[in-house]
């Protein structure tokens, strides 16, 4: 159902086309099949036209990650809404991207906090390979 629910986002008026709802499911797309340059193209408008929105930032770093711009990643997240210390996918995040830019003692503060807030994140954690240097700390 991907290409009807693209036709159907692509027949919207312009005029809807820059909506929150419509640029995640754009999104959702473009992130699905791994097209990060355009997909951090869209997440960054979403960063735009919702700024209070966390999903835009997190979206955003995650494709800048993906396309290997990890520390401009947690550049972003750092300057994102207030509303992402409520996230633990923002912690969870914040720990990967420590993690790989060699900052361990961060990495693990990130994310103990991403696990308290919900501990599903440690067994993610486990099997990340962002995370392979710092394992013995998880």
């Amino acid at each position: 159902m991907t290409r009807e629910s693209l036709a159907e986002l692509n027949a919207l008026e312009e005029l809807h086309q820059d909506r929150p709802e419509v640029l995640q499911l754009r999104l959702h797309h473009l992130m699905h099949n791994k097209k990060w340059t355009r997909a951090l193209v869209i997440s960054r408008k979403l960063c735009q036209v919702a700024p209070e929105c966390c999903a835009g930032f997190l979206h955003a770093g995650f494709c800048l990650h993906e396309l290997g711009r990890t520390a401009q990643a947690k550049e972003l997240l750092l300057k994102g809404p207030a509303a992402l210390l409520k996230e633990p996918i923002y912690y969870y995040n914040m720990g990967c991207y420590d993690a790989l830019l060699g900052n361990s003692k961060s990495a693990q503060i990130h994310l103990l906090t991403s696990f308290k807030m919900d501990p599903s994140f440690r067994e993610i954690a486990k099997r990340d390979p962002d995370l392979k240097s710092i394992q013995e700390m998880i």
